[in-house]
């Protein structure tokens, strides 16, 4: 056998750390607060938007909901998903 294959490497043993691991400073938490607004808004708008679409399957013929005809839909939904935008923001 030759001798370069016999030969034997020392293997290098791993170092134990000599500093402990980075710890960054506690950040004094602040609980966020949502606006006094917000729920009321939020929840107000949901309602807004359902009834909107009720009221326009209801009585599609009604003074303003009849002119505005399948316009009504798109106005509801954007009720609706407004209220769900502003529940995002809520803490």
């Amino acid at each position: 056998m030759p001798q370069a294959l016999s030969r034997s490497y020392p293997v290098s043993k791993q170092k134990a750390r000599k500093k402990a691991v980075y710890t960054p400073p506690q950040k004094t938490q602040q609980v966020k607060v949502s606006p006094r607004w917000l729920a009321p808004t939020m929840v107000g708008t949901w309602i807004i938007g359902i009834l909107w679409i009720a009221v326009y399957y209801i009585a599609p013929d009604a003074p303003f909901i009849g002119d505005l005809q399948n316009w009504n839909l798109l106005i509801g939904f954007v009720f609706i998903i407004f209220g769900v935008v502003l529940s995002t923001r809520w803490r």
